[in-house]
């Protein structure tokens, strides 16, 4: 099948002088995946896999798919180490488990959490009425006297929610630069994995010590055995928030987590049945969280006898998650979700049974499992078959460039959230739908700017966690108070300044429990006083250099260099010839020696116009 994806390269006016436009058309993005060497159409695709292991030592592109699917990509000299060794000990660069991680940076905290605000209520309304109640909350005491004695409660309620926020950028950060620069890049990998699998997001969670704790679960079970992982999840503090495990209590049992540990999590929808769900969420009732420990309740526990998957007995959660896993279905679902994100999407139900019999023949070793992927046939036969997810695709770009550390400029949290995977904050409990889904038309032209802002940093960019994009208007009523209005005034909507409502509530200034809006700008002011600035560098790209070192004389020779680099997948034919036109059209010759001295906007320019094509999306 042959690409229907052209790209044209245009003129524009002003600080970026080139961009790539997507022209036409995608009708289906895998018609270029599938014009690869040795991938199959869906249709073609056989019954059983071909999962013994491969034979041969590793060519470079065989090599380069290895670095692609079991990490982040590797730089040249990676891939070069890789070259001649057999499948299992080239594996073994990427997924030594066994090895010591401590050389591994720890996060190192911002020192943001104070007593008193965990656990941390719902809303501020709940704040508030708690502190009228019992005369504190947050760990602050109600101002005996004087005008909105709540003011300094409901700061802080502020306060937390801007500052874990913040907290939780910098955490993602900290996970890009392991994803970037680990001497075990699958641990990494298979975190990401089950980051989108148990999906748990900040917006609810609203503690990034929380989200912290199960990032590190995934890095230190993601490749251990699924039992033990699963258990590690279901009592993780992170999940238990969001899952509202504090209110399955055996008065008032809540479905939720017994719901999404069979249908999200196992088995999948249609293995069980409605009464599995009451009885499941019966045996979980009164787990729960105190700070950032698990913990049991009794009082609040149902230890009564439960049918649950045609079985009777006094199940407690540890013995749910066991009959879970007893099911065949359960290994079946389970390895067939690891085989299509790290090989590929389409399976046979022969082959979907077929990989949920190796997963059980391995016990359940989630690192054992994908050991036996990683070395066969099949996952060699696999090249071109996955579209990189957005963290995929910024990271191994960086990782490919030879940088060391994540740059912040552009940042990451917000390109990543541009194109569609912004860490710790899954767009639903299902996580990310993977695939097909990251590659729409606009999507695509965000991949390309993203490179745009690697190879041409933008002048106006202005640092979110510290300008962060929606508090403008409580920048305005900061400068309103500096300029001497009350307070009442001055936290008025921008649209109502001026009229008699808002002259009549300077009459209220002085009998207010609490301003919202002057809470909100201080939670701010406080947080951001408080959270470490992410570190603002830019990619140090110096690509004139890097041409001149591998002794290059032709613009052909440019694009060459800059594919065997960068891409997984092969350039489709013609491209390259276009790409070194494109090129000497930018430097004005096609002598590269001789442009040396000002040839570095135009490599860039070209890099760009490369890392925007539809074939550097696929791995």
């Amino acid at each position: 099948m042959s690409s229907i994806i052209r790209w044209q390269y245009y003129s524009m006016s002003g600080d970026r002088p080139y961009c790539v436009k997507l022209i036409v058309l995608i009708a289906l993005f895998g018609g270029l995946a599938c014009s690869s060497p040795g991938v199959m159409a869906k249709s073609e695709m056989p019954g059983p896999l071909n999962l013994s292991p491969l034979q041969s030592t590793l060519t470079e592109p065989q090599a380069k798919h290895l670095a692609s699917r079991a990490g982040f990509g590797a730089t040249q000299g990676e891939i070069a180490a890789l070259i001649g060794q057999t499948p299992k000990l080239a594996l073994q660069q990427f997924m030594n488990n066994r090895k010591d991680d401590s050389s591994a940076p720890a996060f190192q905290h911002s020192g943001i959490f104070d007593e008193g605000l965990d656990p941390f209520p719902p809303s501020r309304p709940a704040t508030t009425e708690m502190a009228k109640r019992q005369g504190n909350a947050l760990g602050i005491e109600v101002k005996p006297d004087g005008n909105r004695p709540l003011q300094p409660i409901v700061n802080k309620f502020f306060y937390w929610l801007r500052a874990s926020r913040l907290e939780t950028d910098r955490v993602a950060y900290w996970w890009a630069n392991r994803m970037l620069a680990s001497e075990q890049p699958l641990r990494e990998k298979a975190a990401l994995f089950w980051h989108g699998h148990f999906a748990t997001n900040e917006d609810k969670v609203r503690d990034y010590r929380k989200m912290l704790l199960q990032v590190e679960t995934f890095q230190r079970l993601g490749l251990a055995n699924f039992r033990d992982l699963l258990i590690a999840i279901a009592q993780d503090p992170a999940m238990l928030v969001f899952l509202d495990a504090g209110v399955n209590t055996k008065d008032s049992p809540n479905e939720n987590f017994a719901r999404e540990i069979m249908e999200l999590f196992t088995m999948g929808v249609g293995e069980y049945g409605e009464e599995d769900v009451r009885e499941a969420a019966r045996a979980f009732t009164g787990w729960s969280v105190k700070g950032l420990e698990f913990h049991i309740d009794p009082e609040t526990h149902d230890a009564g006898a439960k049918d649950f998957l045609g079985e009777r007995g006094h199940f407690d959660g540890i013995e749910i998650i066991d009959r879970i896993l007893a099911r065949s279905q359960t290994s079946q679902f389970i390895a067939a979700k690891l085989y299509r994100y790290f090989v590929q999407d389409d399976l046979s139900p022969t082959a979907e049974e077929q990989l949920g019999q190796r997963l059980r023949h391995h016990n359940y070793d989630i690192g054992a499992y994908l050991g036996e992927l990683f070395v066969s046939q099949d996952f060699y036969a696999s090249a071109g078959e996955h579209i990189k997810s957005p963290v995929e695709l910024v990271v191994s770009t960086y990782k490919k460039m030879g940088l060391t550390q994540v740059p912040g400029v552009p940042d990451f949290n917000v390109v990543t959230g541009a194109l569609g995977q912004r860490l710790m904050h899954p767009p639903t409990v299902a996580g990310w739908s993977q695939g097909r889904s990251w590659i729409t038309p606009s999507l695509l032209f965000e991949r390309g700017n993203f490179v745009l802002d690697v190879v041409s940093p933008d002048l106006n960019f202005v640092p979110p966690d510290r300008f962060p994009a929606f508090t403008p208007e409580v920048a305005r009523v900061q400068k309103r108070l500096r300029s001497g209005m009350s307070i009442s005034n001055a936290t008025m909507p921008t649209g109502m300044m001026g009229t008699t409502m808002a002259q009549s509530n300077a009459l209220a200034d002085r009998d207010e429990a609490f301003n919202t809006r002057l809470g909100s700008m201080r939670g701010w002011q406080m947080a951001i006083e408080r959270v470490r600035p992410i570190p603002r560098d830019f990619a140090r790209l110096q690509l004139v250099k890097d041409v001149q070192a591998q002794a290059l004389s032709t613009p052909l020779d440019v694009v060459l260099y800059l594919e065997r680099r960068f891409f997984e997948v092969p350039l489709l034919p013609g491209v390259r010839e276009e790409l070194a036109e494109f090129l000497v059209d930018a430097l004005g010759t096609a002598d590269i020696a001789a442009a040396g001295s000002y040839a570095e906007d135009s490599l860039r320019r070209l890099l760009h116009a490369m890392l925007s094509r539809p074939e550097y999306q696929l791995g």
